[in-house]
């Protein structure tokens, strides 16, 4: 009796290592990942004022993680003060805008991030390798995917004990593919902008003066031109 007990504690005590994630797939429920080297977690327990907001703050409302992407803290002539935000819901990709009254609390989300690198493209899912374990992680082609590059180091984002997105880096160094030629006379103190379609697939707004073969550095985190790579 004690042996069959010994070998039900062991097979209940077993854990189950989950590669993929993402819509696309069978739904799955991965094991979140214990602290250690790769791991930087973000300490969201408790509430915060929106008078506090700050870009990149990642919060609760009915149960869905968003990270506020904008926020302008409006006093009217009369009326009360209010914060005006636009937010990203981590599950979904969507964005929305949401207003809250000025002294408003509302709760932080338990989010937690790991270091990974992405490796390479299989179909449709992209694969990332824990910097920590090397273990691969498959998800699901997303919006977070159009300023990606092989070899980039990036953030998988666990929420619920599941990842939920991936957060690549603030600044990436990326190759114009199609751009219409510019202006002749057009320089960098020039002002005016193009569509620039970029290696990864994604479409920004670039300078007149951005040639085809040019390499640029982007902010990710707002989709936008800052200036040519340096060589």
């Amino acid at each position: 009796m004690l042996s069959q007990l010994r070998r039900r504690s062991v097979a209940g005590s077993r854990s189950t290592v989950v590669h993929r994630h993402g819509p696309s797939l069978a739904p799955t429920v991965p094991t979140a990942p214990a602290p250690g080297r790769g791991v930087s977690l973000i300490m969201h327990a408790g509430t915060i004022n929106v008078n506090d907001f700050k870009t990149g703050v990642t919060i609760e409302i009915d149960q869905q993680p968003y990270r506020v992407l904008e926020f302008l803290h409006v006093k009217p002539g009369k009326g009360a003060a209010f914060v005006r935000t636009k937010l990203r819901n981590l599950l979904s990709n969507s964005n929305q805008e949401k207003t809250f009254r000025g002294g408003e609390t509302v709760g932080l989300a338990d989010v937690q991030r790991r270091e990974a690198q992405f490796t390479y493209v299989d179909g449709e899912e992209f694969v990332f390798m824990d910097q920590d374990t090397y273990e691969e992680t498959r998800l699901a082609r997303d919006d977070w995917a159009k300023f990606l590059k092989e070899g980039a180091i990036c953030s998988l984002l666990f929420y619920s004990g599941k990842v939920i997105s991936v957060e690549p880096p603030n600044f990436v160094e990326l190759e114009v593919v199609d751009t219409p030629p510019g202006v002749k006379g057009n320089t960098a103190s020039g002002g005016g902008s193009k569509k620039a379609t970029l290696e990864t697939g994604a479409v920004i707004d670039v300078p007149l003066f951005i040639n085809n073969g040019e390499m640029i550095k982007i902010d990710a985190r707002t989709e936008t031109y800052l200036n040519r790579a340096k060589e």
